[in-house]
């Protein structure tokens, strides 16, 4: 019984190390310029999805498939001088904008701001982040359009 509950839990624990793509560093280092993840059940194989990455290694598109294989959203990505995500443009599979994230960074490269537009470019939401003296983030919080408070998260850490 110990066995099986061993086996599994490394199982899982491999599984989890293989359904990430590759890192940054990775893909650059290697010079990738797709990863395609697809899935084969008895005779018929599928893509999963497919990710882009450009000469630093950052992925700047993610096609993501329906179980039949068909598109279900395409994410383009933006990144700025220091490789901080600063945009993602989410399509859906008839290449319709459906989404605009951009993201704000601090002069120290903590994410501070989130914003997202409709596919006419009007705000939908927008999250903000603090950050302690030690760089940990302190609290997510969310407002919606109109700029009224939707939730803040907070987060405590504890020190040894």
């Amino acid at each position: 019984m110990m066995n099986k509950i061993f086996f599994l839990i490394i199982s899982l624990f491999f599984i989890q190390l293989n359904a990430n793509a590759q890192s940054r560093k990775e893909a650059k280092k290697n010079h990738i310029k797709t990863c395609t993840v697809t899935k084969t059940e008895g005779n018929k194989t599928i893509n999963e999805s497919k990710i882009t990455f450009d000469k630093d290694g950052n992925e700047i598109e993610i096609v993501d498939y329906t179980k039949e294989g068909v598109v279900k959203s395409i994410h383009k990505l933006k990144y700025n001088s220091d490789g901080d995500e600063i945009e993602d443009l989410e399509y859906n599979g008839s290449n319709a904008l459906v989404e605009k994230k951009t993201l704000k960074y601090n002069s120290l490269g903590e994410k501070t701001e989130e914003q997202f537009f409709d596919s006419a470019g009007k705000l939908s939401k927008k999250i903000t982040y603090s950050y302690d003296a030690k760089g940990l983030k302190t609290s997510k919080t969310t407002y919606d359009a109109q700029g009224k408070l939707i939730s803040v998260k907070k987060y405590s850490y504890v020190y040894k």
